[in-house]
């Protein structure tokens, strides 16, 4: 694994606003319903927690050119964000180039992972996000999640990159056959997460949403105890757990909710508008 990291937080000392909060939100069944919609209750309120100065962080499995749409959206102009699971995060600042820049990234070779996969699922989808920000897939594999248009490559291209995350998808195999498939392998050296469909995403040993947020909170120099994340999926577990106030979705499966505690509402119900005002209450 290799470890890129450059930036420090300024203009942060104990003197600080002692109620400032650490709010770290999934965007994918949280901020936004699984077609992308956002409502206004959504982006009003996170709107209003942005203004109220609390240290607003997103915190997704998507790559960074998917994630700052969603940054815009809510208002989010200084500040970080999280993205690929915790492989990458970044520093908004209105006067850099594009409004940010990548301060720190987790790199590994997907090369073991990748084989193993392969053996067991022949028929999936492969897909590798570069260290450089390129994504490189199998069989014209696309998806939103990306942010930008993948190079169909041969998979033995893939084995070769360095990347900072790996996702698999499968249209044929049913999500109970998958999850079996992929525990069978016994996936060693990297930190994976099943999604709510035939979906895995891989990051480097040891990332996760959760040892992002963990570092950003510690040179922010706020305490844990005001630390809040709202998610929906199995990659946001680290991150409910980690926070002092992990709040599930309310559609989040069992498993997801069980590291939570507390339960909002769910994603067409506003539930992520509801946590972020009861802050402001």
């Amino acid at each position: 694994m290799e470890t890129m990291t450059e930036y420090s937080v300024s203009g942060n000392d104990d003197r600080r606003n002692k109620e400032q909060k650490l709010i770290a939100l999934d965007v994918d069944g949280t901020l936004v319903d699984h077609d992308g919609a956002m409502t206004d209750e959504v982006r009003e309120a996170a709107r209003a927690v942005v203004d109220a100065g609390h240290q607003v962080i997103i915190a997704t499995g998507r790559s960074l050119q998917a994630t700052l749409p969603v940054i815009e959206r809510i208002g989010l102009q200084t500040g970080f964000g999280v993205c690929c699971n915790g492989g990458v995060t970044v520093r908004l600042d209105p006067s850099l180039p594009g409004g940010f820049e990548v301060v720190h990234k987790e790199t590994f070779s997907p090369r073991d992972a990748l084989t193993a996969l392969r053996s067991t699922l022949p028929a999936a989808m492969y897909a590798v996000e570069a260290a450089d920000g390129e994504f490189l897939s199998t069989s014209s594999f696309q998806d939103a999640s990306f942010g930008i248009r993948a190079r169909s490559v041969d998979f033995e291209e893939l084995l070769d990159a360095r990347a900072v995350r790996v996702v698999v998808h499968s249209q044929e195999v049913p999500l109970a056959e998958f999850e079996a498939a992929v525990q069978g392998i016994g996936l060693h050296g990297v930190t994976y997460s099943v999604g709510w469909s035939a979906w895995l995403d891989i990051a480097a040993a040891g990332v996760t949403k959760a040892s992002a947020l963990e570092k950003l909170r510690a040179d922010l120099r706020l305490d844990a105890s005001s630390t809040v994340a709202v998610g929906d999926g199995f990659n946001d577990v680290e991150m409910l757990r980690w926070a002092h106030r992990g709040v599930a979705m309310g559609q989040a499966p069992q498993g997801v909710q069980d590291a939570a505690s507390e339960i909002t509402a769910s994603v067409y119900d506003d539930g992520a508008a509801r946590v972020l005002r009861s802050i402001l209450a």
